[in-house]
């Protein structure tokens, strides 16, 4: 069987830990940030690990 192809879309996204874990940006942070408090916009920053099926399907598409 040919090797497969990581999916480029969720490489961009995401990135993966030594330890394995998935990190990805945190969502709601990019526009209409006019209206949204700054403690709430805080809350936005940085980024978040995912867990459970979400983590092994994008583990599943990076091939590891």
């Amino acid at each position: 069987m040919p090797k497969l192809k990581s999916h480029s879309g969720t490489k961009n996204r995401v990135r993966i830990t030594k330890t394995g874990k998935v990190l990805a940006r945190k969502s709601f942070g990019n526009h209409f940030l006019e209206k949204k408090s700054a403690s709430r916009k805080r809350t936005y920053a940085g980024m978040k690990e995912l867990t459970g099926k979400t983590r092994t399907n994008i583990k599943r598409k990076l091939g590891v």
